[in-house]
């Protein structure tokens, strides 16, 4: 092979393998993504510091007194708009059910292509919100918290860890996907200060602790 033909082989052979990877860093899914984007580290910081601390109190808690997955437009309700939201490429049936598409959870960091493996997390637990200040809302206020698309506080993951997180609170699970974890505590504290809700002292601690490493 002459010196011409090898130098060209060269050119496009790595003209080729800047092409992959550039497809493949195009179609690699960015974990921020799907959450509204919250506020900043030093934000965050800012308003955690301005929380009320409280020990949380559960008593009177029910699922039911927050009416979520309300009609938002059409047929379409509030799972299914941040099902469509979140995955790529989502089809659609006449009823607004999600019938194909790709989703990525950022909590563990995989990738679904069936609507029913993800659950649509409520980033401040319900029952967290009830112990920390929502048994004083009014049924609206309640509502408006549970199906919340402005702020921070939807988002579909992978339906097991959805379950397994439950209403635990960042000193008691973080999502497993580490490069997450500061994207997670931004959003918990945005909603949290929205909302006027407290927090107790090993939640503070633990958000403090994340929040410095951002």
């Amino acid at each position: 092979m002459s010196r011409f033909y090898a130098r060209r082989r060269v050119s496009i052979l790595t003209a080729l393998t800047g092409l992959i990877a550039s497809v493949a860093l195009f179609n690699s899914p960015t974990a921020s993504a799907a959450l509204p984007t919250p506020v900043s580290a030093a934000t965050a910081r800012t308003y955690l510091a301005s929380l009320t601390v409280a020990t949380e109190d559960r008593t009177g808690y029910n699922r039911d007194l927050f009416n979520h997955w309300i009609t938002i437009s059409g047929t379409c309700n509030t799972r299914e708009t941040v099902l469509k939201r979140d995955g790529s490429n989502v089809v659609t049936s006449s009823a607004c059910a999600a019938t194909s598409g790709t989703w990525y959870s950022p909590y563990d960091g995989a990738t679904w292509t069936a609507a029913s493996d993800l659950d649509i997390d409520h980033l401040v637990p319900l029952a967290e919100a009830w112990d920390s200040g929502a048994d004083g809302w009014t049924s609206t206020q309640r509502q408006n918290f549970a199906n919340d698309l402005t702020r921070p506080q939807l988002i579909a993951v992978t339906d097991n860890v959805n379950q397994a997180k439950s209403d635990q609170d960042p000193a008691e699970w973080m999502p497993s996907v580490t490069s997450y974890r500061c994207t997670y505590v931004r959003a918990w504290v945005q909603v949290k200060y929205y909302y006027g809700l407290s927090v107790d002292s090993a939640e503070k601690s633990a958000l403090t602790s994340y929040l410095s490493g951002c």
